[in-house]
């Protein structure tokens, strides 16, 4: 399998390449070059597997044969050995139609580990067989960001900074990025939002002369491995409830449009998901867009969910690509549009194509509140509340649908104390290993909404400097 840029004209890699590329080098996103589809005798025979095994048998098609089956193998059963749930990403059945698969039984208690401890194992074995070094930036609204630092510390052969938008993550988000004090570690708190942090990033990807010099790479959703790992827990879940022989539906949270979109993968690959529906709080640019067929930017709310605190979605760029019959140079001069005056609107023939498959619904902090209330009233359960966003949409959808709908449960409920015993009136523990993270030691640097800053300050700490190349 090779993988072409969603701008068409950066150069078609193999699977290792694109790991440690991230972004491509013409400013677009990676993606297949054609989809790995599955019948349903395939799907049939991946049925009752353990997590670990199915993750290996679901992302070997896009690895293209660039990592050994066996050491791919070992690196899945490593990844989720030490989730805190024997089923790894187990599901939960809310009522007769709605089900909750709890993705945040990781080392970081979001649904980002499942793709971030596979990611940084994949980088460590690809870049001991280059001998090779990379400084990994990336931007964070909350959860990527401890998940991306767990997966990278103390890994011999990679410097990875962090970027979030000071003052708009959990304390407990943030803790768990700053407490970790590895040398190979750097925290920054930016004077911005997240789509500020992120604006940043991709100005130092397109710088390919400072990306070079120190060997750029990104664990982002941007980079395609993140997607690939987290396609797995949708066949999870469909597998559970009868796919291939029964529909299923999911409702995603959604910010940057990265964890939904690993659904559409998953339904280009032949698992029959009915539709999925895209969960915005707020910050509704995407729900707008499937709403309205136009893309407009507007301006960052903090919210009580602030992980979708977005409103510029760079996974949506991927879904664009295919809505564009995959023309890399149109996509392009519609997204340096988009970029320019804060608008991309579709015509209603593409905008139908979208909505046969997305379904999209917001919530406000008062319903979000809301909706945390009540099902614990009703269950229970406790949400956090990016999981009470995504239970919020299934249940606006699911009593029109027929089919099961699973809500993502994208985040352990103590990572967001004050929004749980605001809704519910207690506070939710953390898990004992975390118990102490309020005690711990923090270290991270605060810094302006400003490049040039930010590119003195990772020059001066990465060690891959005038290293050799990583990737094209």
């Amino acid at each position: 399998m090779r993988y072409i840029s969603t701008r068409g004209e950066a150069p078609e890699l193999e699977f290792d390449d694109v790991l440690l590329a991230g972004l491509a080098r013409d400013g677009g996103l990676y993606v297949p070059d054609s989809w790995p589809r599955l019948g349903p005798e395939d799907w049939r025979a991946l049925r009752g597997l353990p997590y670990a095994e199915l993750a290996a048998k679901v992302m070997a098609p896009f690895l293209g044969g660039r990592v050994a089956e066996a050491d791919f193998a070992r690196m899945t059963a490593e990844a989720y050995a030490g989730f805190g749930h024997k089923a790894v990403a187990p599901l939960k059945q809310i009522d007769a139609a709605l089900w909750l698969m709890e993705l945040f039984h990781g080392p970081t208690l979001a649904f980002k580990d499942f793709a971030l401890q596979i990611v940084g194992r994949l980088f460590d074995h690809v870049l001991a067989k280059r001998e090779a070094r990379v400084t990994i930036v990336g931007a964070t609204s909350g959860d990527t960001g401890s998940a991306a630092i767990e997966a990278c510390r103390d890994r011999a052969r990679i410097d990875i900074f962090m970027l979030h938008p000071h003052g708009r993550v959990s304390d407990v988000q943030r803790r768990q990025m700053t407490t970790v004090l590895s040398a190979n570690v750097h925290n920054i708190a930016i004077d911005g939002s997240f789509d500020d942090c992120q604006d940043l990033v991709k100005g130092l990807f397109n710088d390919l002369a400072f990306r070079d010099r120190v060997g750029l790479s990104a664990v982002n959703s941007i980079n395609w491995a993140r997607i690939a790992a987290q396609i797995v827990y949708y066949v999870h879940a469909a597998l559970a409830l009868g796919a291939p022989d029964r529909k299923v539906a999911f409702s995603v949270p959604t910010g940057n449009f990265g964890n939904i979109y690993a659904g559409y993968a998953a339904r280009a690959m032949g698992l029959p998901i009915d539709f999925l529906i895209c969960a915005s709080n707020r910050n509704d640019i995407l729900t707008r867009f499937f709403q309205t067929g136009e893309m407009r930017i507007g301006k960052v709310e903090p919210s009580l969910s602030p992980s979708m605190d977005i409103q510029v979605s760079s996974n949506a760029e991927r879904l664009l690509f295919d809505l564009y019959d995959r023309d890399g140079r149109a996509l392009a001069a519609a997204m340096r549009e988009f970029r320019s005056s804060g608008l991309l609107a579709l015509g209603p023939n593409l905008m139908q194509r979208a909505r046969d498959v997305f379904v999209a619904r917001h919530f406000d902090d008062a319903e979000t509140v809301a909706t945390m209330r009540d099902e614990y009233r009703l269950s229970g359960e406790v949400l956090d509340p990016h999981s009470a966003v995504g239970v919020a949409a299934a249940r606006a959808v699911a009593h029109t649908s027929g089919v099961p709908v699973v809500a993502l449960g994208a985040a352990h409920p103590a990572k967001f104390p004050d929004a749980v015993e605001k809704a519910i009136g207690k506070r939710p523990e953390l898990p004992a290993r975390l118990a102490d993270l309020y005690q711990r030691e923090e270290r991270c640097m605060r810094l302006p909404n400003d490049l040039a800053a930010l590119g003195e300050f990772i020059l001066a700490r990465a060690r891959a400097r005038g290293g050799k190349k990583t990737a094209a």
